[in-house]
């Protein structure tokens, strides 16, 4: 039950970050990538992290491990890092380097409890794993991206990746019958649709404020 009620926090948290994103694009009539977006994106994550280990699930680890350390950059180039506790940080920098730590110590273990779980078949597993690895791609794309213009920023390419992603680990999610899964990607399709519409008003919006030279 205690598992189930991480599972639920982490995925409030997630829904939360992404809806605060979308009021704030909404209000400044364009995408914007705010810093309470990357404060929660790490405290989800490290919640969903514990969630996914007691599950057995390696899908979710996996996809977590990725965008783990892209959210602490983030969170540095906001400004916010360097607030945090030192206590904290190292806490939050070292408790997934542990975690692998503990899985190459304990390969047996590993692959007994999350490659081959009798309860979550390997097709099954590669399958969620494939939806965790393009859904957590997107801030690969966007730490690349923002890496390359010195700033925190969310592109339409984000957005697009988020949707096939969250597709994917939807359908993982209805069929390891998982409402944690199920209810965290669900309430994410409105938002990434509407950033996306948001990104596209905001370059015709460009392109129309451009001004025109005759020749």
């Amino acid at each position: 039950m205690i598992v189930y009620v991480l599972g639920f926090i982490s995925q409030v948290l997630f829904f939360m970050r992404t809806l605060l994103q979308w009021i704030l694009s909404e209000r400044a009539k364009k995408v914007l990538s705010p810093t309470i977006y990357w404060v929660l994106s790490i405290i989800a994550s490290y919640l969903f992290f514990i969630y996914g280990w007691f599950r057995n699930d390696f899908s979710i680890l996996l996809g977590q491990m990725i965008s783990y350390y892209i959210y602490i950059w983030n969170l540095n180039e906001n400004g916010v890092w360097n607030k945090i506790n030192g206590l904290i940080k190292l806490i939050l920098i070292g408790t997934p380097i542990c975690a692998v730590g503990f899985l190459i110590k304990e390969s047996a273990h590993f692959i007994d409890n999350f490659l081959t779980n009798k309860d979550i078949p390997l097709q099954l597993v590669i399958f969620g794993s494939l939806g965790q690895v393009v859904f957590t791609l997107r801030f690969v794309y966007q730490w690349i991206y923002s890496m390359r213009r010195n700033e925190s920023l969310l592109p339409l390419g984000f957005w697009i990746i988020s949707l096939i992603g969250s597709g994917i680990i939807a359908i993982y999610g209805i069929i390891r019958v998982d409402p944690i899964l199920i209810l965290g990607q669900s309430v994410g399709f409105i938002a990434y649709i509407r950033n996306i519409i948001l990104y596209k008003k905001e370059l015709n919006n460009r392109l129309h404020d451009e001004p025109i030279f005759n020749q």
